[in-house]
């Protein structure tokens, strides 16, 4: 094969302009076996050679081309992408990720008949979504050739890579009590992505800290009556964060592979994600992640309507709708229900196009285990922007702050209802009854991070 990349028209219309573009290939005409057939033989073949490679090579799956030597496992075989070239010419997109958690796409050739093929030429296309190379027709013979792209970023679509710096303002008016009530705000904690100091506490009502045991949150504990009704209370954080990766971890505690109230495992949800897995059951817990991740976003929709925003994952699962609370709580459920230890997590994301102003709402966001490292993701975003879903499949931008984790809160003193859900606005109860508190969250960004 000519490696300047002179090949026929049906790569055009295999790659799009561009492998692994958002799109659907058409298959070889000329082909005699059927599509299904093909595409399942060359897939296995990838994998064949990947898992011989790997073996010979201390568990590692080497990629090396002019710029990049990486020891690599594979996430996923990108089926959509699959193609026939000619007759004895294949064509994948493959996800690999290295030592580090970075996720790379790789492009790979092949010759021979589909169950006994070569891989020829391995070239990585995209780290963590972002492309290296684009493809480019020479006019003149119609062939096709790499062309190299400048570094891109993903500021347009809301990520903020690497770091980000700002102040984050959280502001709450207390309703109408009738009664003595209590209310539980949660507090941002310090950890490896982010720094926090709370550098303001307007409040007239005193306030009392606790302490979760289970997830490790923190919150401010407060008695009202009805003369606080109308009061003000406002939290100021100052905030440094980084983008968020994979990060190795000891194997979790049996409580991330638990039941939630509103997010069980096992019964439909085993059923659903052992189907939505098919033969990779048996594959490793990161490729099985990846596929899962895959079947939420083919097959649900962002969309606030009906009992959305409480993380129920019966609802996502009945209604195929939801916010990011319905989207990450079935992506757990399915998770837990195969062995793979996930976790939720909520704050609020900072807006990348502007400076200050108010934040729309929370935020939510959840991780699995696997390979000795807790992985970020965040699926909603990526239903909403399929140009991010490799990127947010391992990666948190920087921009955003995390206000607690967890579900099925535990607080001594609780709420008499029992256990909160999970946490991000204030949770007032007054009579054994939940009250909605009127809140805001707004930000202004730092120049200096």
């Amino acid at each position: 094969m000519n490696w300047k990349y002179k090949v026929s028209y049906l790569l055009l219309a295999s790659l799009g302009l561009a492998s692994c573009q958002e799109q659907k290939n058409s298959q070889d005409e000329n082909t005699s076996a059927s599509p299904k057939i093909e595409i399942a033989e060359i897939e296995q073949g990838i994998k064949d050679f990947i898992d011989q490679k790997t073996a010979e090579n201390e568990g590692f799956f080497p990629v090396k081309d002019e710029s990049h030597d990486l020891k690599m496992k594979l996430v996923r075989v990108h089926t959509e992408y699959l193609s026939n070239l000619g007759p004895n010419e294949h064509f994948a997109c493959v996800d690999l990720v290295d030592v580090s958690g970075d996720v790379y796409d790789v492009d790979f050739f092949m010759e021979g008949q589909p169950g006994n093929m070569t891989v020829t030429q391995t070239t990585v296309h995209k780290l963590n979504g972002k492309p290296f190379y684009s493809w480019k027709q020479n006019k003149e013979d119609k062939t096709w050739y790499r062309v190299p792209l400048e570094q891109s970023t993903n500021n347009l679509l809301g990520v903020v890579e690497g770091s980000d710096a700002f102040e984050f303002y959280y502001s709450l008016q207390i309703p109408p009590l009738k009664g003595s009530a209590e209310m539980w705000i949660p507090v941002a904690q310090s950890d490896d992505f982010q720094e926090i100091e709370m550098i303001a506490l307007n409040s007239p009502i005193s306030s009392k800290p606790l302490e979760e045991v289970t997830y490790g949150n923190s919150f401010l504990y407060f008695q009202l009556s009805p003369e606080d009704s109308g009061k003000e209370i406002q939290v100021s954080y100052r905030v440094n964060r980084k983008e968020k990766g994979p990060y190795d971890a000891p194997e979790p505690e049996a409580v991330f592979l638990a039941s939630n109230k509103l997010m069980p495992k096992g019964g439909r949800f085993e059923e659903i994600a052992r189907e939505a897995l098919g033969q990779k059951i048996n594959e490793s817990h990161l490729i099985q992640a990846r596929a899962l991740y895959d079947y939420i976003i083919d097959n649900m929709r962002y969309m606030k309507f009906g009992n959305f925003g409480r993380g129920d994952s019966n609802y996502a699962c009945d209604s195929k709708t939801g916010n990011c609370s319905e989207f990450h709580s079935f992506f757990i459920s399915l998770a837990r229900s195969v062995g793979i230890p996930a976790r939720f997590a909520i704050g609020a994301s900072i807006p990348s196009d502007r400076d200050e102003g108010g934040i729309d709402g929370y935020h939510c966001w959840a991780e699995f285990y696997a390979d000795g490292k807790w992985w970020p993701v965040d699926i909603s975003e990526a239903n909403k922007y399929t140009a991010l879903a490799t990127y947010y499949f391992g990666r948190h931008p920087a921009n955003r702050i995390e206000l607690s984790k967890g579900r099925d809160l535990e607080l001594n003193p609780g709420p008499d209802a029992g256990p909160i859900n999970f946490i991000a606005y204030p949770f007032l109860e007054e009579g054994g009854k939940e009250i909605k508190v009127p809140s805001k969250f707004s930000f202004k960004r730092l120049k200096e991070v």
